[in-house]
């Protein structure tokens, strides 16, 4: 489901009720240190059900969809042999593509590559997504023209091997041995989006400003020869809504804060939004609208709706 629904809570009782684990999928909360601005289950909500994929990297190392998968295999395989069946939580709709549809084989990452992409963006905004047109005209169509992490990794598949990632897609696609039931949560728009700026508002409250600074110096001081914003930029941990608008203020100071959150809160409905739209993509999602019906009736639902699908002949 969308941002700010309220996949965490109800996750954690539904695994409390099934007696499992969690397992994180959400591309942000990977990262160590932040905590505020990727609305990280807290340390007390994970006492409660064991989370997996959470707090395993540094803010300046890099971290894939092949990477997400390649790390839960064996912590879906441990669960299985201790007879739990894991429940997989988030909202990155390119990590739940990826594992439910077959893990990519493509070319690995090039950061010099990346780096030099970013930076044409950053002096030119929208040349990448035009150049992705001209060289991947069928990627580019199944692409946000805003989705600058896609457009960059479709490019930098282009540069290496001179074909379209769509093409490499089918051709090198893995496919997990992997039954999944599909449960989607959803609001009615208008409720959703006030919870997300109530959610920004408390971000900012509980220390989300001071909470970039001290990633943005973690990542300076790792890398001594990169200084600018663009160079900050350049790391897939600073892309992460909230982090970069704030690290846009504090090293430009082009704009005032109220600025920077209301673009916060404008940039996550944007992204709520996206993700609606790639998850009504998907097949055999059963929906449940969070607006419409008490918390305790949804998860009973869905615990019937698991039990009827392990119990079913098919």
């Amino acid at each position: 489901g969308p941002t700010a629904v309220g996949k965490t809570n109800i996750s954690i009782r539904l695994a409390q009720i099934l007696g499992t684990e969690i397992i994180s999928a959400d591309s942000m909360q990977v990262y160590k240190h932040m905590d505020i601005g990727t609305a990280k289950p807290s340390q007390y909500e994970q006492s409660l059900v064991k989370h997996h994929m959470i707090d395993i990297i540094e803010p300046w190392e890099y971290f894939s969809a092949g990477s997400y998968v390649e790390r839960i295999i064996p912590i879906i395989q441990e669960l299985q042999e201790k007879n739990k069946r894991p429940v997989i939580t988030g909202g990155t709709g390119l990590y739940m593509k990826t594992l439910t549809r077959g893990l990519f084989k493509g070319p690995s990452a090039v950061k010099e590559i990346r780096q030099r992409l970013l930076e044409i963006e950053n002096n030119s905004q929208g040349s990448l997504y035009k150049r992705l047109c001209d060289v991947d005209p069928i990627t580019a169509l199944r692409i946000n023209p805003n989705d600058t992490r896609r457009i960059i990794r479709a490019l930098e598949v282009w540069e290496v091997t001179h074909k379209p990632i769509g093409i490499l897609q089918k051709e090198k696609t893995d496919v997990l041995p992997y039954n999944f039931i599909k449960i989607g949560l959803t609001r009615n728009r208008d409720e959703l989006y006030q919870i997300i700026n109530q959610r920004v508002d408390k971000m900012i409250d509980d220390g989300l400003v001071d909470e970039v600074s001290r990633i943005c110096e973690m990542i300076l001081n790792k890398n001594t020869s990169q200084k600018s914003l663009t160079d900050l930029l350049s790391f897939t941990s600073m892309q992460a809504i909230g982090y970069k608008e704030v690290a846009g203020f504090l090293y430009s100071k082009d704009v005032d804060f109220k600025t920077v959150i209301d673009k916060i809160k404008q940039r996550t409905r944007n992204y709520a939004k996206r993700q609606m739209t790639w998850f009504r993509a998907e097949s055999d999602i059963i929906w449940f609208n969070l607006s419409e019906k008490d918390e305790d009736d949804i998860i009973m639902e869905i615990k019937w709706t698991i039990d009827k699908r392990l119990t079913s002949k098919d």
